[in-house]
């Protein structure tokens, strides 16, 4: 079995995004880039695969600018085999990312896909539910547990009331969660390998996918500062601000 798994180039969880001045967007101008957590996780789930014999070749996936290529060699320093590299300068909303990932899993016909259950830069948590849905595949989001089997796969996701398991047929879309593994790190002799392991670079127009953004940001502005809390003598009083201040009971 063949797993495809779709890596991002997103801003670094350590560093405290900046919105712009004319709040068009983010600013991303000398900001430090590393791979979206989420997909990291989708990277080590689909290499443990490889390692237990489940899968004979993972293949990582990025669409952007020609800076992904540092992602999808990230996912090949710490064990995929080949990348594909959709090259594009332009915005991709989640719709264009998902009809440019459905030409790409038709091309190359893998039994499981796995992506990050959203990314941290934008949030939707869309992309998965979208590719499944245009490939008319099962999908199974949010995954904590998995296990492959003869045909299936079985799937335990993390839902509001505890822990809910899935089967579904294969081939499949996944969506991982935070506690379906802990990411390795990457050894400096596989970071070298890596630099040698093949990118396949592709366009949209390749693929024949338009990706013209179908959504338009208006503006985005910094949240709100956190008021100062307040200390109360008694318990009355704390009820009392609770109910009549903050109306929350």
């Amino acid at each position: 079995m063949k797993v495809l798994v779709a890596v991002k180039r997103v801003i670094d969880y350590n560093v405290k995004v900046r919105v712009k001045a004319d709040q068009s967007g983010v600013e991303t101008a000398n900001v430090k880039m590393s791979m979206n957590p989420f997909d990291e996780i989708g990277v080590e789930e689909a290499i443990r695969l490889h390692e237990a014999g489940k899968a004979e070749e993972v293949v990582a996936v990025s669409l952007g600018p020609q800076q992904c290529q540092e992602t999808i060699r990230t996912a090949l320093a710490m064990g995929a085999d080949r990348g594909i590299h959709v090259k594009t300068d332009d915005e991709l909303q989640p719709l264009a990312v998902a009809k440019l990932l459905k030409a790409v899993i038709e091309a190359e016909q893998p039994g499981l896909v796995i992506l990050g259950k959203q990314a941290i830069d934008d949030d939707s948590n869309q992309t998965g539910q979208m590719v499944a849905a245009l490939l008319g595949w099962p999908q199974a989001t949010f995954a904590s547990e998995l296990d492959i089997g003869d045909g299936n796969a079985r799937i335990t996701r993390e839902v509001d009331g505890g822990l809910e398991t899935v089967d579904v047929q294969v081939p499949c879309v996944m969506t991982t969660d935070l506690r379906l593994n802990e990411p390795r790190y990457a050894s400096l002799p596989n970071i070298m390998k890596a630099k040698k392991k093949p990118i396949d670079e592709k366009t949209p127009e390749d693929l024949g996918v338009d990706i013209a953004p179908r959504l338009k940001t208006l503006t985005v502005t910094e949240p709100p500062g956190r008021e100062a809390g307040i200390k109360v003598e008694s318990v009355a009083e704390l009820v009392d601000k609770l109910h009549n201040d903050a109306g929350v009971i």
